[in-house]
């Protein structure tokens, strides 16, 4: 079983909200464990952060064999106001690397 992730201090880019979102937009079959694994949180603030997804829209799940599989409503927009119009797909589209991205060595710019 896996432990409780170490806890960070300090602020970040990236909320735990748009973490998993982005976890789930990476494989739509993934796990609460596995999510709670890569986003460093528990899996307790992985489902309560699942269910306020589902409840505002944002994702949906269906049952199958002893997983879940989810799916993200692209088209639905952010909630802050700051990012009025801009939908889930765009902010995905930053967050989610396709497995070509995910191998490369990033480069660094001058």
């Amino acid at each position: 079983m896996v432990g409780v992730p170490e806890s960070h201090t300090g602020w970040t880019f990236i909320t735990s909200h748009a973490r998993v979102l982005a976890a789930i937009a990476d494989n739509p079959n993934v796990r609460i464990r596995e999510i709670a694994a890569r986003c460093r949180l528990t899996e307790r603030a992985v489902a309560r952060i699942i269910s306020d997804l589902e409840q505002e829209g944002y994702l949906s799940h269906t049952r199958e064999g002893r997983g879940n599989t989810y799916r993200i409503q692209p088209n639905k927009v952010l909630r802050h106001p700051a990012e009025a119009g801009l939908p889930v797909a765009a902010l995905l589209s930053l967050l989610v690397q396709d497995e070509a991205e995910r191998t490369r060595t990033p480069t660094v710019q001058n």
